[in-house]
């Protein structure tokens, strides 16, 4: 019994539905593999190992994305070779003048005179409990002010 394959290859044997021996590319055992001719430095650095580790993610300071984008900007360094040398690519580039821009117009936008102070999460809340304490006291003095006029006949307090 001949059992009919629709498609390319799967026939037994290696032979596609018609009986015909494939043709194609060579199982991966046959095919040669060529000699990796890059220092193992950055092999290491551009593969992630075989045994199941992955490549841990490396954060830049301020100061270092910084210094990059300052070196990207001078004519008489290639961009490509600042980028291998730091292990970035062109788009961990794009990023960092995306952010030296947000971080210029802000700093140029901000009006003269006094700077913000920002404050922390636990000195806001004190501050806001303190605000609504002074403003039910407020409140409460201002119907007090109230009663004492309605005694005085509403008369002036200016005598």
């Amino acid at each position: 019994v001949r059992i009919r394959y629709r498609g390319r290859g799967g026939g037994p044997d290696g032979e596609s539905p018609a009986g015909r021996p494939k043709s194609g590319p060579p199982p991966l055992a046959e095919i040669p593999q060529r000699k990796n001719k890059m220092n193992s430095k950055k092999t290491a650095l551009s593969e992630p190992a075989t045994t199941g580790e992955t490549k841990k993610r490396r954060y830049l300071s301020a100061e270092k994305k910084f210094q990059i984008y300052l070196e990207t900007q001078r004519p008489d360094q290639p961009v490509g070779e600042i980028l291998r040398r730091e292990g970035m690519f062109s788009t961990d580039l794009a990023r960092i003048r995306q952010q030296v821009r947000e971080g210029a117009l802000q700093r140029l936008g901000a009006k003269p005179g006094r700077k913000v102070e920002l404050v922390s999460a636990e000195a806001h809340e004190k501050l806001k409990a303190d605000l609504e304490a002074k403003e039910r006291a407020l409140a409460d003095l201002a119907v007090e002010l109230t009663i004492l006029r309605k005694k005085t006949s509403g008369g002036s307090w200016d005598r």
